[in-house]
């Protein structure tokens, strides 16, 4: 007996499908078959069992069956529940690309008018400068570096509400690197699901991507991090067993990530075994 999305065929015997579209979505979604088998379908099965009519109904239901099927592979992937923090993280990312730009243009602009704040440029805190520009210029200017400095609060009020969201969505990830760098593993990996699949070495350098293949092309030294560099723990190391606690880190946070998929809640036990270790990579102990 063959199983196909329209009936059951085999034995000279054919039981066709029936119920709505969203019936059908879900039959292929259960069918599983050996490919060694397995024989294609045919329009005049389908005719044969009553499923259709002719080979234009067959070809249009076959459409309606492949659409609902997109549509639902859709909705779910919308509906998991790091699906919003993906897209909020992605806008972070762009709103500091932004504010950086406008504040570099701002401070070029600035300068015309008071050419002797050129030497200070590059000392001062982008704060700093945006409210200086804001309080020191009239007219466009003096607007413009409002607008920064209003995008800029936006964007750290964005940064704590990705912070908090990471904590709910990927609790033992979160509680290893903080919510925001945990975030932004999760985004550069395209989602919890793929970061759960990831080994440990290609955790590590997530985010080092040119370095990487700066590496593979030209046999330059390879990585030993990524995004994790953002964590305390890594840049603060001394530099002779950074790269030891950047790979004790990522092989942790590997298995953190599949817990926050799969369980979805925070495992006391493994964060303090997971703590410990990396405290013991950090001074220089063990493999």
């Amino acid at each position: 007996m063959q199983s196909y999305w329209f009936g059951d065929v085999g034995e000279g015997r054919c039981s066709a499908v029936t119920g709505d579209v969203n019936a059908m979505v879900s039959r292929i979604l259960s069918l599983s078959t050996q490919l060694d088998t397995f024989t294609p379908p045919d329009w005049q099965q389908a005719v044969a069992c009553g499923f259709c009519s002719g080979r234009a109904d067959y070809l249009a239901l076959l459409q309606a069956v492949c659409i609902a099927a997109a549509e639902r592979s859709v909705r779910e992937h919308y509906s998991g529940k790091d699906a919003e923090l993906l897209q909020m993280v992605r806008t972070l990312d762009e709103m500091d690309t932004v504010v950086n730009l406008l504040s570099e243009r701002a401070a070029d602009w600035y300068m015309v008018r008071h050419p002797a704040f050129s030497r200070k440029y590059r000392r001062t805190p982008a704060h700093i400068l945006v409210r200086t520009m804001r309080e020191n210029s009239r007219g466009a200017l003096g607007k413009v570096a409002g607008e920064i400095g209003q995008l800029a609060d936006t964007r750290t009020a964005l940064a704590k509400e990705v912070s908090a969201r990471a904590n709910d969505v990927m609790p033992n990830t979160s509680a290893l690197i903080g919510g925001l760098v945990a975030a932004r593993l999760m985004a550069h990996a395209g989602g919890l699901l793929p970061l759960s699949r990831l080994p440990a070495s290609a955790i590590q350098v997530l985010g080092a991507r040119t370095a990487l293949f700066a590496h593979l092309k030209t046999h330059t030294p390879s990585p030993k991090h990524g995004i994790i560099f953002q964590h305390r723990r890594v840049h603060n190391a001394p530099r002779d067993v950074r790269g030891r606690v950047a790979r004790v880190l990522a092989g942790k946070l590997a298995i953190a990530a599949r817990i926050d998929y799969f369980r979805g809640v925070a495992v006391p036990e493994f964060l303090e075994q997971a703590q410990n270790r990396i405290d013991t990579a950090g001074k220089g102990d063990g493999a």
